[in-house]
């Protein structure tokens, strides 16, 4: 089987995790005989010597060529340089960005994709620190810097750091279903799922805590997705008012108890889809929409489908 490529396209002052995550979560992905999905290649321009944030240089295998031959590109982040000061790049990197079958930015490297002209008009995200700056140098872009990542089709961004490894599993997720996705996940030692739509943690501290966080109540919550769970019952099981019980999950979690809770069932229902020959009745019963109608409504929210075309699509058989 032909290896999905990965190009990694190394800029000075990158930020030194982001250019290790595609090569660490990528690696991870494999058929459950252990066979790799994907190949991942770093490139430079001219193949030169390239300088990190943290004070050391890399010297990737490939020029800018390499791209030519690659399903994805990822840019990671950086933390100086033209595209941070100016929203302008080398038009030799302009050029090399343009018509790849897909893009992907990790943190600061939207900035890079935004100055190549692959975000004009289409919804995007960066890391929160530099939401400001990123709106002023591109306002034809359509930022929302509250999100861990966005999925437009061919072109995907993601917030700092953890975000980026959220981002590439989820690509690993749209490429080979869940399954795939959660070996990766379990590889990686990292959460199988965070939803590109929840907050990015943009400076709460949180309070200390002495035992009286909800996340007991959240494990909870996802043995008991196919219950009835009402604000009064999650808040009865925190031992904790309403009013408490809300603010001390969107404090932990960046989200609200029902948005976190309509992603965990959300989550569950594509698992079900791409692992079992369930109805989607009982699917939606499963995963706690009540009914079939519930759960196309919210999984064509989610990711654009209904549930027989989620299952037609991303089904995986052995």
């Amino acid at each position: 089987m032909e290896r999905h490529r990965v190009a990694v396209v190394v800029l000075n002052h990158f930020a030194p995790i982001d250019l290790g995550v595609p090569g660490q979560v990528f690696w991870a992905a494999e058929t459950p005989s252990g066979e790799k999905l994907y190949e991942v290649v770093t490139c430079s321009e001219g193949r030169m010597p390239v300088r990190c944030s943290a004070g050391y240089t890399v010297l990737p295998d490939h020029d800018l060529d390499v791209l030519d031959s690659a399903d994805t590109v990822v840019v990671p982040g950086i933390h100086a340089g033209r595209a941070l000061k100016d929203g302008t790049i080398k038009d030799t990197l302009r050029a090399a960005l343009q018509g790849r079958p897909r893009t992907m930015s990790i943190c600061t490297g939207s900035f890079v994709l935004a100055a190549a002209g692959l975000l004009d008009g289409r919804p995007a995200t960066t890391h929160w620190r530099e939401a400001g700056r990123f709106a002023e140098l591109f306002p034809q872009v359509k930022l929302d810097p509250d999100v861990l990542f966005v999925d437009d089709g061919d072109v995907l961004t993601s917030a700092g750091v953890a975000a980026g490894l959220d981002l590439c599993l989820h690509v690993i997720r749209r490429d080979h279903g869940s399954e795939v996705a959660n070996r990766a996940a379990r590889r990686c030692v990292m959460p199988p799922w965070r939803d590109g739509g929840q907050a990015q943690y943009i400076d709460r501290p949180l309070p200390l805590s002495l035992g009286g966080g909800t996340a007991a109540t959240r494990d909870w919550m996802l043995a008991h997705l196919d219950a009835p769970l009402d604000l009064n019952a999650l808040a009865g099981h925190a031992r904790m008012s309403v009013r408490t019980f809300t603010r001390r999950f969107r404090e932990e979690t960046g989200q609200s108890p029902a948005r976190w809770l309509n992603g965990q069932r959300v989550q569950h229902a594509r698992h079900l889809l791409e692992t079992t020959d369930l109805g989607v009745e009982e699917v939606a019963r499963r995963a706690g929409f009540g009914t079939a109608v519930s759960l196309r409504q919210h999984l064509h929210a989610a990711v654009g489908v209904s549930p027989l075309a989620y299952r037609h699509t991303f089904r995986r058989t052995p």
